[in-house]
């Protein structure tokens, strides 16, 4: 098995949101058939500590930090996902963003 495509899950503060998704899906992220830009977003709350060398955008360091976020998620093909990592970090507001690359498998998988 090797997936051609991948799913792509990032959190990211609501007020970066629309410039993340722009990133994401001018990189390749988010096409399927006839359409592009195509994403998933819900809200939640992103939990972090900062070490004493962290330098967080939001938050205290050295203390545990909730922060409201908004998760995306979203498929790319696996050729365009390191230039669609390249322009998360780019986009991303956040000194070390989580991105989560998982392989995804299709419909000819299964017999």
């Amino acid at each position: 098995m090797n997936p051609t495509r991948v799913q792509i899950v990032v959190g990211v503060p609501h007020t970066h949101l629309y410039t993340l998704l722009e990133a994401m899906a001018s990189a390749g992220a988010g096409e399927l058939g006839e359409y592009t830009h195509c994403s998933y977003s819900s809200d939640g709350i992103g939990r972090f500590k900062p070490s004493a060398a962290a330098n967080p955008t939001l938050g205290a360091k050295e203390t545990i930090n909730e922060v409201p976020e908004v998760r995306v998620e979203t498929i790319c093909p696996r050729d365009k996902v390191k230039q669609v990592v390249t322009a998360i970090r780019a986009a991303h507001p956040y000194e070390e963003p989580m991105i989560y690359l998982l392989p995804l498998l299709s419909e000819d998988d299964f017999s």
